[in-house]
């Protein structure tokens, strides 16, 4: 897999590669997104915040075959309502990605936590994000 918006679930919802290293990705505008109050559906920002973390990583990485990627947990903070279009940005702590390397290749196992940011299309900040990412080798059977 090149990208996490050839997941199924993640193409039902059309996210999208936002185009640019720093935005990961992008929830587009659409009615179908929209809540009680019409701003952006919370179940829409966590699904966005969720494959951001996983786009991250599968940049970060490179080649992922032979592993099994799985969420853990996610604690989200929602800032503001979110309206229009949302993308997403990510990091992990300094040394997180070293850290995880060296577990998948000792171990065969990790964890790492991925901090996910998204803003709306007017720069708003509508979300914070901390996902916790278990990622194990793949055993072949």
């Amino acid at each position: 897999m090149n990208t996490v918006t050839e997941l199924p679930f993640n193409r039902l919802l059309n996210l999208q590669s936002a185009g640019d290293p720093v935005n990961l990705l992008r929830l587009p505008a659409g009615g179908q997104y929209l809540n009680h109050l019409g701003t952006v559906h919370a179940g829409a920002l966590l699904a966005l915040a969720e494959a951001g973390s996983g786009e991250f990583l599968l940049r970060a990485l490179g080649d992922v075959t032979g592993v099994v990627p799985v969420v853990r947990r996610l604690e989200a903070k929602f800032r503001k309502p979110a309206n229009g279009a949302v993308t997403s940005a990510a990091t992990v702590a300094e040394g997180a990605l070293d850290e995880l390397r060296d577990g998948l290749a000792g171990k065969g196992r990790a964890l790492i936590s991925v901090n996910v940011e998204l803003h709306d299309e007017s720069g708003a900040h509508v979300l914070s994000a901390s996902v916790d990412w278990f990622i194990s080798s793949a055993v072949v059977t």
